[in-house]
């Protein structure tokens, strides 16, 4: 019975971290890559490649950040899949799936961002047709593995606040609030995936839900009174 109460205390406290630790790592790698011409429009990959070239102490810390983000997103889902599975196994299997895909897309980007650095060290910008073909290539790999992860964040991000909402662990407008963020996220995903330019305003939303949601956990932990066993 100790034991059980320790598990109950110690847990949501340490999802709360979890969620605080993913949002720092994922910002942080956003904030480095920033500093980097990365995100640069494709059709300019000579010049992304030069600032990449110039700046690859920047770019390896923001590939590192990339593989700790991708431990942290599997330790949080598997919290997450452990506190919620009581609620329904097979959606808590679904989300903890959908999130495992998601830290893989993450440590892909990883390594297609350490492939473009390589060619881009490489790459002088004389006549050198074959280098820009492969940094192009790994850099819209990059790309794609960044829409991708973010579609599998929103669609188990679904499916494990639905399950927060069914269980009442936490307050219930947060666990709308947390539904309505990545719905907005998936949205704007799709269109960026279809070439469709698309405000950050949609993305937004889920800073502030997974700052929140972490610090209430580490706080105030869960509200275990109207759990389903």
């Amino acid at each position: 019975m100790t034991k059980e109460i320790i598990s109950e205390t110690f847990a949501p406290k340490l999802l709360g971290f979890m969620f605080l630790f993913v949002v720092l790592a994922s910002a942080l790698t956003g904030v480095v890559l920033g500093m980097v011409n990365i995100a640069g429009k494709p059709d300019n990959i000579s010049e992304i490649m030069i600032d990449i070239s110039k700046n690859s102490t920047i770019v390896q810390f923001a590939i590192l950040l990339m593989l700790i983000e991708a431990i942290g997103i599997v330790s949080l889902a598997l919290l997450l899949f452990t506190i919620l599975k009581t609620q329904s196994k097979i959606l808590a299997n679904l989300a903890f799936g959908l999130w495992i895909a998601e830290a893989v897309c993450v440590v892909l980007r990883g390594l297609t961002t350490f492939a473009l650095l390589t060619v881009s060290q490489e790459y002088t910008g004389a006549s050198e047709p074959h280098y820009l073909t492969l940094g192009n290539l790994f850099y819209l790999s990059s790309q794609f593995t960044m829409n991708m992860l973010m579609v599998f964040y929103c669609a188990g991000g679904l499916i494990f606040y639905y399950l927060f909402y069914k269980s009442k662990y936490v307050p219930t407008p947060l666990s709308v609030f947390g539904m309505v963020a990545v719905i907005l996220a998936f949205i704007g995903e799709v269109l960026i995936i279809f070439g469709h330019d698309v405000s950050i305003i949609l993305f937004l939303p889920i800073l502030p839900f997974e700052v929140i949601i972490g610090v209430l956990l580490m706080v105030k932990g869960i509200n275990y009174q109207s759990r389903t066993d």
